[in-house]
């Protein structure tokens, strides 16, 4: 099932959505639409309890090149009030996405400026072309990279994001492999391959396993890992977890040498 709207397209198949950034002409530059539209998806398709992958892409020769032109002249006639409502609205965009609760993979080929690094921190699992290029550009622009700064930060830490953003300087792939804003570049030529594997490699784990381990990872980021009440969250959960029918079925599975029925 295809579902287009003005800026994207959802490509439904099976237990996976594919979240096509479709404004190709522009190299999907993101306006306010494409925001409100994005940040919609990934909560709709979220809170479907039957969807268990979100792939996030651009067509084109691009897959993001930050922020739309006219876009950019619209909000340069903002005043403080109008510009504190648009960053909100792009920070609950990147907020949607690292806070969905189904794995997000994004696979980035041609350019990632700006804005389309917000898009590309809060994903799970990113993966490039080697020749992607790629550019905290906010600061030639006078502005600076706020509403990605908290994703981005947790992605590639203190002293990366002082390089990266303080110099607003491009570097490709391989070098985002290397400052861990990515987790693997490979040859575009190899990249849809790249894809499939990773994609099977996830649908293979238990549907409410990974959405549990998810939220844990979250939980232990953003409250710490010492506290007693950290203890009671971890105890419960795989607690919790053991007694379910799935945790029931993939460890009879593994016992008896077989494919979980999720997997069937």
């Amino acid at each position: 099932m295809i579902q287009s709207k003005k800026t994207i397209e959802i490509v439904f198949e099976d237990q996976m959505a594919t979240i096509w950034l479709n404004r190709p002409d522009l190299h999907n530059a993101m306006n306010d639409i494409m925001i409100g539209e994005l940040t919609q998806a990934f909560a709709d398709i979220g809170a479907n309890t039957a969807m268990r992958l979100i792939v996030l892409r651009g067509k084109g020769k691009s897959f993001c090149a930050g922020a739309d032109l006219n876009y950019m002249k619209g909000i340069a006639q903002f005043g403080f009030d109008e510009n504190v409502e648009d960053g909100m609205r792009l920070a609950n965009l990147f907020k949607a996405i690292y806070e969905c609760p189904i794995p997000t993979l994004a696979l980035v080929h041609g350019a990632a400026y700006g804005g389309a690094n917000g898009l590309v921190a809060a994903c799970d699992i990113v993966l490039a072309a080697d020749e992607t290029t790629f550019a905290f550009s906010e600061v030639k622009l006078g502005i600076a990279p706020a509403t990605i700064g908290p994703y981005v930060i947790r992605r590639i830490g203190e002293y990366g994001a002082r390089e990266l953003m303080i110099t607003g300087k491009r570097f490709n792939g391989k070098e985002a492999e290397k400052w861990r804003l990515i987790n693997h570049a490979v040859p575009e030529a190899e990249l849809e391959d790249c894809l499939s594997k990773m994609l099977r490699i996830i649908l293979s784990s238990g549907p409410m396993a990974v959405r549990a381990t998810k939220n844990l990872i979250q939980t232990v980021v953003n409250e710490g890992s010492s506290s007693e009440s950290m203890s009671d969250y971890t105890a419960n959960l795989i607690a919790q977890l053991r007694a379910s029918k799935e945790g029931q079925e993939g460890m009879a599975a593994f016992l008896d040498k077989r494919k979980p029925n999720w997997m069937t």
